[in-house]
């Protein structure tokens, strides 16, 4: 089977859910090899192994982290060239999707990006305009990059022994255009990160204020759930943007989505409507977002979320 290529996203060598999805995705396509850039893979070769890397290509250089994207395009650039993968897979994140479009300049190749799902013959499907429409695409030229949006794939376990290909990539003074100079690590409570948490709590316009999402977060506490927001709370200052989820915030995909005081808005859905269990609480029977839900209740959150907060902590 053909190899695919596949961009590990990693924090000081703590592999990030998206690249086993991404993992997941490249062994039903053909067989995945991970790229790994930079130190700390002793640490996560078992993870990848895990989730079905069959070969690691090595580059442990701490240059390569040095300096911003450029050396990750370039290193998949010499990587395509040498070995001639059916695909490459990185992920639809910020800096995801700047390696994809650099590295189809390099290569002449088509790119597709936030992809939601891949088929066989790299057919690439998009949900576009809220979920609203689903497209499907496929590079006509070149090797397909592909950006895949994080939490559109399931992760599934498939154990592996890597064989492991140490690699070095030569830089250019381009390549070095931009250097890091320094990086800060973000303080995290213990709520689960927002994008990765298998429960997702998420308040809306309904919470009233900055003061009632201590309502949310109690509910998301008794669940061991991740908080989230919409785009009308977070607008109005009452929790922090980097927690919005929606079309213009986070996508989330968790096993549960629980949607408090939120209408249910096109925006907002386009950020959830791939969990696996919808549930909400909202006053107003007629809100669009119970159009969506697996369970909803109509009521007031101020009295539903105390008592199911209570409910849940009795039965831990």
């Amino acid at each position: 089977m053909a190899e695919i290529l596949v961009l590990v996203d990693h924090v000081d060598g703590e592999v990030k859910k998206v690249t086993l999805e991404l993992l997941t995705l490249a062994n039903r396509l053909g067989e995945a090899a991970a790229v790994w850039v930079g130190p700390g893979y002793e640490g996560a070769k078992d993870k990848l192994g895990e989730y079905g890397a069959g070969k690691v290509y090595l580059a442990a250089d701490e240059e390569l982290t040095s300096y911003v994207v450029a050396p990750k395009a370039a290193l998949l650039a010499q990587l395509v060239n040498e070995k001639s993968p059916a695909a490459v897979l990185v992920a639809a994140t910020g800096e995801g999707k700047e390696v994809a479009g650099r590295l189809a300049v390099k290569l002449g190749s088509g790119v597709l990006t936030d992809v939601v799902d891949v088929a066989e013959g790299f057919v690439a499907e998009h949900s576009i305009f809220g979920g609203a429409i689903i497209s499907h695409a496929r590079v006509k030229n070149g090797t397909p990059i592909i950006a895949v949006r994080p939490n559109s794939v399931a992760p599934e376990a498939s154990a592996a022994t890597p064989a492991e290909e140490t690699v070095t990539v030569t830089l250019s003074d381009a390549d070095k255009g931009a250097r890091i100079t320094e990086r800060v690590v973000e303080e995290k409570g213990e709520r689960p990160d927002l994008t990765e948490a298998a429960i997702v709590v998420s308040g809306g316009r309904g919470v009233g204020g900055a003061e009632n999402f201590k309502i949310i977060e109690g509910l998301a506490d008794s669940l061991g759930a991740a908080v989230g927001a919409s785009r009308a709370a977070t607008d109005a200052g009452w929790y922090p943007h980097s927690f919005q989820v929606g079309q213009t915030g986070k996508t989330v995909s968790p096993q549960l989505y629980v949607a408090v005081g939120i209408s249910g808005a096109i925006q907002h859905r386009a950020g959830m409507q791939t969990s696996k269990t919808i549930v909400a609480i909202n006053k107003d029977a007629e809100a669009p977002i119970f159009e969506l839900v697996d369970f909803g209740v109509v009521g007031d959150l101020f009295q539903v979320a105390p008592q199911l907060t209570e409910e849940i902590n009795k039965r831990k």
